[in-house]
């Protein structure tokens, strides 16, 4: 299987029981990415769930929960750090390619550790910038079983 780089929707509708056909397929998802040794995280990735898991005036967990379930993705997942180098590039694609800056910063991450795809919904499906591909896995269309 490719590597991919996990964004933080997956993470969020993994663990959100409020949508239950996103939260199957985010699990499924990270069951084989997991299994397969393809996927990773970034510290932002990590981050970023950390404050939507818990934000909202009705938080989805506790810190508590939040922290045990950021330890079991430590586990079972590499992280890229956050380096001056991806802040560097994360500001040449928002100029480049008209990119949200944090997002940006995701493809600067996958960009500058070699890893070809970047599971998330937040971009345009199928697009390809540098050689880093967008995989929405909630699109109708998307096919786990014959991802590779």
């Amino acid at each position: 299987m490719t590597r991919a780089l996990i964004d933080t929707n997956i993470l969020v509708y993994a663990s959100d029981p409020r949508e239950p056909q996103r939260q199957e397929q985010a699990i499924r998802l990270l069951q084989r990415l997991e299994l397969t040794r393809a996927g990773c995280l970034s510290a932002q990735v990590l981050a970023e769930f950390v404050n939507v898991s818990t934000r909202t005036r009705q938080p989805l967990y506790t810190y508590a929960h939040v922290i045990l379930q950021v330890e079991r993705l430590l586990q079972n997942f590499p992280v890229f750090d956050l380096t001056p180098l991806i802040v560097l590039e994360a500001a040449r694609g928002a100029r480049d390619y008209a990119l949200a800056y944090y997002d940006a910063q995701i493809w600067a991450t996958a960009l500058l550790n070699q890893t070809p795809v970047i599971f998330s919904e937040d971009f345009q499906h199928g697009q390809s910038l540098e050689g880093v591909r967008f995989i929405n896995p909630f699109r109708p269309d998307f096919n786990l079983e014959a991802w590779r």
